[in-house]
């Protein structure tokens, strides 16, 4: 399944994401993708955490995580199937620009690149995206803070050609494209669709209804997720998905679908187990297996 046709809206479901099929996950890690997850603090590891095991579980073959260097240990013990790089941190703990060109080390050979899970400070974000963005040539999701580099730098990605998914939330979204948030909240769809276009990327955002644009005029709309989403990290969780799936050969349209979808379905699972509120964004990490592998069955 691809998009319609230009203007035509597109609903996810499991029927039709079988109709476009991920690729399959054969053959050993190296051939399932190299994903760097980048962000965090000292005083918020978990984004990172959270972005780099749900990168695992959607399939990706190997993980590094490039996060604040107060945490970096802990964060290697707390998922040891991943390589933790410790960066320069100010005195508030939050990512300095000067670990720069580490990130761009990492990032080579990568399938797939997330920048933002967890950063704290808008400035410092944006000016590490800044020194980092300009030389990566992988695919790239930016989340959260991330998009910060986006509202200064609108072609800031555009050397990507395309393979880049950016993943803001109503009021990102809206900072970003530089309207009220009540514009964003007023036509959604049509806010995704104007940042998609603007910067050459897939955009994916939305509250209860969640809406992807591609920068060639498609959009889908999901429907799927309860109320329990809205809860802190979720959005990690579903740029890890994201990323992981990009990992494993997806086009950024298709992992950003894909993600969604899954990352909804996991909610409910977890709605009908332990209640359509309350449950914990880091629980959603051990239903996307499950629920990747009933969409690919």
């Amino acid at each position: 399944m691809t998009a319609g046709p230009e203007g035509e809206t597109v609903v996810l479901t499991s029927h039709r994401l079988r109709g476009w099929a991920l690729p399959t996950p054969d053959g050993d890690k190296e051939s399932r993708g190299r994903v760097l997850i980048v962000g965090g603090g000292r005083t918020t590891p978990g984004g990172v955490l959270l972005a780099a095991e749900a990168a695992l579980r959607a399939g990706a073959g190997k993980l590094q995580i490039a996060t604040a260097s107060s945490v970096a240990p802990g964060l290697a013990l707390q998922i040891p199937e991943s390589m933790a790089v410790g960066l320069p941190e100010d005195e508030e703990g939050e990512l300095s620009p000067d670990g720069a060109e580490t990130v761009a080390e990492l990032a080579q050979g990568c399938a797939a690149v997330v920048l933002g899970p967890g950063l704290g400070n808008v400035d410092v974000a944006g000016e590490l995206l800044r020194r980092v963005v300009p030389d990566l040539d992988c695919t790239l999701v930016l989340d959260a803070l991330a998009l910060a580099y986006l509202t200064a730098n609108p072609d800031g990605v555009a050397h990507l050609g395309g393979r880049c998914v950016l993943t803001p939330n109503t009021r990102e979204l809206a900072r970003t494209l530089d309207v009220p948030e009540s514009d964003v909240a007023a036509d959604t769809p049509r806010s995704v669709t104007d940042l998609a276009r603007r910067t050459r990327a897939v955009v994916v955002s939305g509250a209860a209804t969640s809406w992807i644009a591609s920068p060639e005029g498609g959009l889908w709309r999901d429907e799927s997720g309860t109320p329990g989403l809205g809860v802190s990290g979720s959005g990690d969780v579903k740029a890890g998905v994201i990323t992981g799936l990009l990992a494993r050969g997806a086009d950024p349209a298709q992992a950003a679908a894909w993600a969604t979808f899954a990352h909804g379905r996991a909610g409910e699972r977890l709605a009908v187990r332990v209640g359509p509120t309350g449950f914990l964004a880091r629980e959603l990490l051990s239903e996307i297996p499950h629920v990747m592998a009933e969409l690919s069955s």
